[in-house]
């Protein structure tokens, strides 16, 4: 199991991964017979096969229509689904993927983003302004009516994304978000959840328990998980998570009106 784990991580940090290379050496036969077969029933002289502009692609020739599961697929879909649900004024985002959960919001709504790190593009609906999230130093005390942060906290102090060192940053973190959620605003906070550790210089994963208590100012109003298998678990008890190596706690919490 341990050399199992080291070995996918390194798969994933050099980009060289075993068994797509066996899986695509595996599959050149049929390309070659496929490229035959194309050529001889091929009469158009701009769409001919030369061997300067081949590309060959073999992992997909008995792969299914798209993936729909894993951590980034469910949590986007349940944070996106509540936003266009409550339909707030305006949505702050800080650090979740552009080209997932924030490009699902902009269909609908504008969204202000805050990254420690630059965005040159300009989106049409998207206001972005660059900032260490762990101050959050922009934002007013109770400012923010809506609030995002998806596969986020987990990263904050390693240095992954050239951010400071900080073993505590990820609480900073926490603590300014619940700062600056107004009364009644709705935080929408998901962060790998399981044998709490932390994998340096990739990210931490939390005891839910954990997150709990880091927003002692906040309510708890639903909690759902993806877990180790890739399925959604929707309104779940945190405390009550089965055993995960390293399952998506998706988090949404109001703040006290009082």
């Amino acid at each position: 199991m341990i050399l199992k784990s080291f070995l996918n991580k390194q798969a994933y940090v050099t980009g060289f991964q075993p068994a797509i290379l066996v899986k695509s050496l595996l599959a050149v036969p049929t390309y070659l017979r496929d490229m035959r077969a194309y050529r001889s029933m091929n009469d158009l002289i701009s769409f001919r096969f030369t061997m300067r502009d081949a590309f060959p692609i073999l992992t997909d020739m008995n792969s299914g229509a798209g993936t729909v599961g894993g951590h980034y697929f469910h949590q986007d879909l349940w944070a996106a689904r509540k936003i266009f649900a409550a339909r707030p004024a305006e949505h702050f985002d800080i650090g979740s993927r552009m080209d997932g959960f924030i490009a699902h919001l902009l269909v609908f709504m504008p969204v202000t983003a805050v990254d420690i790190r630059p965005l040159t593009s300009e989106i049409e609906g998207l206001n972005f302004f660059q900032d260490d999230a762990s101050e959050l130093r922009n934002l007013a005390d109770n400012s923010v009516g809506s609030l995002s942060t998806l596969h986020t906290a987990e990263h904050f102090g390693l240095g992954r994304y050239t951010d400071p060192i900080d073993p505590l940053s990820c609480f900073k973190f926490m603590a300014s978000l619940q700062r600056v959620l107004a009364p009644g605003g709705r935080l929408y906070f998901s962060v790998p959840v399981g044998r709490e550790r932390v994998e340096f210089n990739a990210h931490r994963v939390f005891d839910p328990a954990t997150i709990l208590r880091s927003f002692p100012r906040l309510d708890l109003i639903s909690f759902s998980f993806v877990g180790d298998d890739d399925l959604f678990y929707q309104d779940r008890d945190p405390l009550k998570l089965p055993t995960s190596e390293m399952a998506c706690g998706l988090f949404e919490f109001t703040k006290r009106t009082n």
